[in-house]
């Protein structure tokens, strides 16, 4: 088994030689416009798989794939003179789909702003629920004494009316 880094460092050389040799050698007139993200390389060196993307359509896309799959056994053998390692790799190309997550995800964030948009629209102008301030003041204490003269006052009145019942 190989290190993980040297594994690394073999599919970072593999993708520039793979972006080069399409920009350079490879002139299938289906090989749209191409970009190499990345390629992984297993840790018995064997297996190389290679990310791209294609700025178009899907037809594009669709001829873009098909000429790198009849150019493969050319890219790979500059890749095996170029790495100069005793197995060349297998490669395959694999769409890249690094470009569609992102649009997905500021179509989701552009959503999420307008919503946020709307809340804050909506509040505008609109008051609490419930009291502005919940907790209990100083202000409140005074109104609480109020209540308890008033209670005083309602005893007294009840003692009254029992001891005029009494009399009775």
């Amino acid at each position: 088994m190989v290190d993980a880094a040297r594994a690394r460092k073999l599919a970072d050389r593999i993708q520039q030689i793979v972006a080069e040799m399409l920009e350079r050698r490879v002139k299938d007139p289906r090989l749209g416009f191409v970009t190499i993200t990345d390629a992984k390389l297993t840790n018995d060196l064997r297996e190389a798989t290679v990310f791209y993307t294609v700025y178009g359509t899907d037809e594009e896309r669709a001829g873009s794939a098909a000429a790198l799959e009849s150019a493969k056994g050319i890219i790979r053998t500059e890749v095996g003179r170029k790495t100069g390692i005793r197995h060349t790799p297998s490669l395959a190309f694999e769409l890249d789909g690094v470009m569609e997550n992102a649009h997905h995800i500021e179509q989701l964030l552009a959503k999420a702003k307008e919503l946020d948009a709307e809340v804050a629209a909506k509040a505008v102008g609109a008051t609490h629920a419930g009291d502005a301030n919940p907790y209990k003041s100083d202000d409140e204490d005074d109104e609480d004494e109020d209540f308890e003269d008033e209670d005083d006052d309602l005893d007294e009145e009840i003692a009254d009316l029992e001891d005029e019942d009494e009399r009775k």
